[in-house]
């Protein structure tokens, strides 16, 4: 059976998921690419994580509680592209605690994002018309007939599968009147009951059956049929796989710009919105030309870690929190001051990408943590980096030195000037030595320093 490059296999899980420990990569990295990618598209046939004991260790009772529970399951759960694309449609469907305030049903919708995420759109589409949380969000609630808003119809068409320029204000106007009545109902209190999350209700009374024409067609459209009518859409497929490969590929620029700038490889849009027609729009399906693809595979580096990622990533560094601990609430929190509040994206755009990730506070914010994390030489996985350096007792020269760390922590692809920098620090006290426990815990001390040089590289902020 043909081996997985290592370097290959770690660009697969920081993208499909959340980055892996070395011990998993090199199990990975034994196994037929095409076999990883299998298993990773098809979480269902792996275990399930203990839902009970996560949530009664960690809680979900606020965005921090729920955050955390969440930054858990990125860094442990063994079906990691679960959580990914959860964390892909947390950001396209934005939807925040800010206006919402009721974190059962945010729970809710996640759930949904975890269960559906993988499927067709016109399933995903659907689910996401009858969540409550989104109901709320964009004031569907509100939207009777005689009476329409407009909201949910506008962003339906604006953010979540068209783009702009693909409909008329008619068509929305047209939207909103087939999605009248599609409503919730009221969550029982919080007290005396314990949580319970909202759910969708569909109000006849409310709903207007009359003709209506949306994108040249014409009937008695209720939601689900101007869902059947935009998932088969060209701008649809092409929107959604642009979301795609802007997440799992390389960054592009941000959606209000998508209207006047072209993708930047128009031939993997087309290739990916291919595989959308070919499979009557799944999303499984999609991802898993993405991930065999020449593109895809020769993209390393070329996406701006986002703050969940870069932080769950070195989590997966450094060996932490593959089992319930205390102290994961303050991961939710790194992430919120870096510009990613998980549960709470700023606006119903969700967050900008790429490059818009870092200015001058949050790359302090970025590299402090990761610094902080990596400082720590008991930690399981820089204690296993530190072990592996050893190499059987034999000097280790500057340059060899700096190769094999940049491999354990990654692989990690870098740059002549970040080369240039790093062999300065590994030369300036000469050959790692092991040869006595003073000479081991030197090295010891080196290995940590340079593991924090590069976090802090920007190729690092790379993944």
């Amino acid at each position: 059976m043909p081996k997985t490059d290592l370097a290959l296999a770690a660009h697969l899980m920081r993208r499909a998921g959340f980055s892996a420990t070395r011990s998993t990569l090199e199990e990975l990295a034994s196994r037929n690419y095409s076999d990883i990618v299998d298993e990773l598209l098809h979480p269902e046939a792996t275990p399930r994580d203990d839902e009970d004991l996560i949530e009664r260790y960690y809680g979900w009772d606020a965005t921090t509680g729920m955050a955390s529970f969440w930054i858990y399951r990125m860094t442990s759960s063994p079906h990691p592209l679960e959580e990914k694309i959860a964390l892909f449609w947390h950001h396209v469907f934005a939807t925040a605690f800010f206006k919402s305030e009721h974190i059962p049903t945010l729970n809710r919708q996640l759930e949904m994002f975890r269960r559906v995420g993988l499927g067709d759109l016109r399933t995903i589409l659907v689910e996401l018309s009858k969540d409550p949380a989104m109901i709320f969000w964009l004031d569907n609630n509100e939207n009777f007939n005689g009476e329409p808003n407009e909201n949910y119809g506008r962003e339906l068409l604006e953010l979540f599968s068209m783009g702009v320029g693909n409909y008329s204000e008619d068509d929305i106007k047209m939207a909103a009147r087939a999605f009248t009545g599609w409503t919730f109902e009221q969550p029982i209190p919080l007290y005396p009951h314990g949580h319970y999350d909202a759910t969708f209700l569909f109000d006849p009374g409310q709903h207007d059956d009359s003709v209506k024409t949306f994108l040249g067609q014409t009937g008695p459209w209720n939601g689900q049929d101007i869902v059947d009518i935009i998932v088969k859409q060209p701008a649809t497929a092409k929107f959604i796989c642009r979301h795609l490969y802007n997440f799992f590929v390389a960054d592009e620029p941000q959606v209000p710009a998508w209207q006047i700038e072209p993708p930047g490889d128009p031939a993997a849009i087309d290739a990916l919105t291919a595989a959308y027609f070919e499979s009557n729009g799944d999303i499984r399906s999609v991802l898993y030309v993405l991930f065999k693809s020449d593109f895809f595979q020769d993209a390393k580096f070329k996406h701006v870690k986002s703050p969940a990622e870069l932080v769950t990533g070195i989590l997966k560094l450094v060996d932490a929190y593959q089992t319930p601990a205390p102290g994961i609430g303050a991961y939710s929190a790194a992430t919120g001051l870096m510009g990613q509040q998980l549960m709470n994206p700023p606006t119903v755009e969700g967050w900008h990408t790429g490059k818009e990730w870092i200015d001058g506070g949050t790359l302090n914010e970025r590299v402090n943590f990761a610094v902080n994390q990596v400082g720590d030489a008991s930690k399981p996985g820089i204690a296993d980096i530190i072990k592996r350096m050893e190499n059987g007792g034999a000097p280790l020269q500057p340059k060899d030195f700096v190769d094999r760390t940049l491999d354990l922590v990654g692989p990690v692809a870098i740059g002549a000037e970040t080369r240039a920098a790093l062999m300065v620090h590994a030369e300036t006290d000469g050959d790692l030595q092991f040869g006595t426990p003073e000479q081991k815990q030197q090295s010891a001390d080196r290995t940590v320093r340079i593991v924090q040089l590069i976090v802090s590289s920007l190729e690092y902020q790379f993944g």
